[in-house]
């Protein structure tokens, strides 16, 4: 309770995941094109993902490096190459940064926040930390991995999440 006996309520603080490539830079500056209306409701924290960007960033040019990945992945998509040690340290950071009512993922990021409330529900990620209340999927995909996807997608999940689709590349930098 406030002063006076007003109640003093949270905005729903979200951990934001950015694309493949990019940074949490890059992706505070595309989610700042939301109506202001929706930011000023939010708190959000944008993460680096805790590689350095390992070949070309599609987005070299629009925006300023530093790139990073939270993974790194086949032609095919379906094996993944740092994937645990992803995992943790998304733990990590919501230990230290959280906690946090959701997850807003761009992309590969979307991906993640796609799957780990279903890694989280089968006790493979995020278990030192509370339950996933809500995402939000911009651009995603769904895990191409057969052993990830059984893990990630194998239960119903009863979360809300809001889910936006991406048309181009193209549209998706610059948007």
């Amino acid at each position: 309770m406030g002063s006076e006996g007003t109640t003093i309520v949270r905005k729903p603080r979200f951990l934001c995941l950015h694309g493949f490539r990019t940074s949490g830079e890059i992706m505070k500056i595309q989610l700042h094109k939301w109506p202001k209306s929706v930011i000023d409701r939010l708190d959000l924290v944008f993460l680096d993902a805790p590689f350095p960007c390992q070949g070309k960033s599609d987005v070299e040019g629009i925006f300023d490096p530093p790139y990073y990945e939270w993974f790194q992945f086949n032609k095919e998509f379906n094996e993944y190459t740092n994937f645990e040690k992803c995992l943790e340290y998304i733990e990590d950071s919501v230990i230290k940064l959280g906690p946090f009512d959701g997850l807003i993922g761009f992309s590969q990021g979307a991906i993640l926040s796609g799957g780990l409330p279903g890694l989280q529900a089968r006790g493979i990620a995020l278990q030192k930390v509370p339950k996933i209340k809500f995402i939000i999927i911009i651009g995603g995909a769904m895990f191409k991995s057969t052993k990830v996807a059984k893990d990630a997608y194998s239960s119903t999940m009863d979360i809300p999440s809001l889910h936006f689709l991406v048309y181009s590349l193209q549209e998706r930098l610059i948007s």
